[in-house]
């Protein structure tokens, strides 16, 4: 199995929060250069996987992908299909804004999406109160946040939607109500992340300046908490720290990652991997990539294998097999006899990275 991944590295705006490499969209030609560029650099790793790997999955991220124009979109996917057997495709991702879909032109896009293949959409809401919205400096309101899952929701079977908790302001009944919301609009999948101060972030300046405090672990805690409990209630199952889906509708592309399966990486920032101990990822500058820029790699080592193995596979629900930790396993670890796997806790989940740190080689 093998996952292709596209950056699409315009915004609109910057949101407060966001670290991701972007650039802003002043200038269509921009893009039209930028896909330009994307359909070379897919035929130049045209023979990037082995004979025998199967593109099973497709994600474009960024970014903001609802940005190019359908004509665009469409040039990118024949260029992928050129260079790359797609036959077997079984899941085909696109990262959506709200704003884009219930925009004049937004029934053109989705058209343009599934004649080209997608079959699941992720679309990034982060909340359902304006005031909130406002402060993150997204460019949608609530109203048009749901307007455009129903939209999204009525064209395809398999929309996931992005919430945010942890951050200063949010309340417990403001939590409960953006979790009660995404879960009755009929999504299939759920990604909740917890504020960071990402570097480079608007958010990370203000902090530093001291305009900004992060809300007490306590506090994200119990969202966390609160979080698990009601989608559990509302029937998603979650398969990661992160994630949660109706049974059936987990993330193809991103399991692929947890489980260390080869992707390739297309577009400014995109990493690459070959499955076993090559990784690869573009150059962070669109203009340099536009003009270029080599890439840089690394050769993972034996510790590096296994370090790898263990962040990713206590990720999820699943877990890592008895095996690979042996007699290592503490008693933060929950043992499945059935499977012969350790997994992290269900509440455990929220401090997993600390967990995690007791079972990685450091030397």
């Amino acid at each position: 199995m093998a996952g292709i991944y596209i950056h699409v590295p315009f915004c609109a705006s910057f949101c407060t929060y966001c670290g991701f490499y972007s650039e802003v969209l002043r200038d269509g030609a921009l893009a039209g250069r930028y896909v330009a560029a994307l359909r070379r650099e897919a035929a130049c790793r045209r023979d990037y996987f082995p004979e025998d790997s199967t593109v099973k999955t497709i994600y474009m991220g960024g970014g903001t992908p609802s940005l190019l124009f359908p004509a665009q979109f469409s040039d990118i996917c024949a260029s992928l299909a050129d260079s790359f057997d797609l036959s077997a495709v079984e899941e085909f991702t696109v990262e959506v804004n709200p704003d884009d879909i219930c925009r004049s032109g937004g029934q053109d896009l989705l058209r343009t999406y599934r004649d080209c293949g997608v079959n699941r959409v992720s679309v990034g809401v982060q909340s359902f109160h304006d005031a909130h919205l406002k402060w993150m400096n997204r460019r949608h309101d609530a109203a048009e946040a749901e307007r455009a899952v129903e939209l999204l929701t009525g064209a395809f079977g398999n929309v996931s939607l992005d919430l945010i908790f942890g951050y200063a302001g949010l309340t417990a009944s403001e939590w409960e109500a953006d979790i009660r919301k995404a879960a009755a609009l009929g999504v299939q999948h759920i990604s909740a992340y917890q504020m960071s101060l990402d570097a480079g972030s608007m958010l990370s300046k203000l902090a530093d300046k001291g305009r900004y405090a992060e809300p007490d672990e306590d506090v994200c805690r119990s969202q966390y908490f609160l979080l698990q409990d009601v989608l559990d209630e509302t029937g998603f199952v979650q398969y990661e720290i992160s994630n949660f889906c109706k049974p059936g509708f987990h993330s193809r592309h991103n399991s692929a990652y947890w489980a260390r399966e080869p992707y390739l990486g297309l577009g400014p920032g995109a990493h690459s991997f070959d499955g076993d101990r090559r990784r690869n990822w573009n150059v962070s500058d669109l203009k340099a990539w536009l003009d270029g820029a080599a890439g840089e790699g690394e050769m993972l080592s034996d510790a590096d294998i296994y370090n790898e193995k263990v962040m990713l596979g206590l990720r999820t629900s699943a877990g890592v097999d008895a095996g690979l930790i042996g007699g290592s396993a503490k008693h933060n670890l929950s043992f499945d006899a059935a499977t012969g796997r350790y997994s992290i806790g269900r509440r455990d989940m929220f401090v997993s990275d600390s967990i995690i740190r007791d079972y990685l080689i450091t030397d």
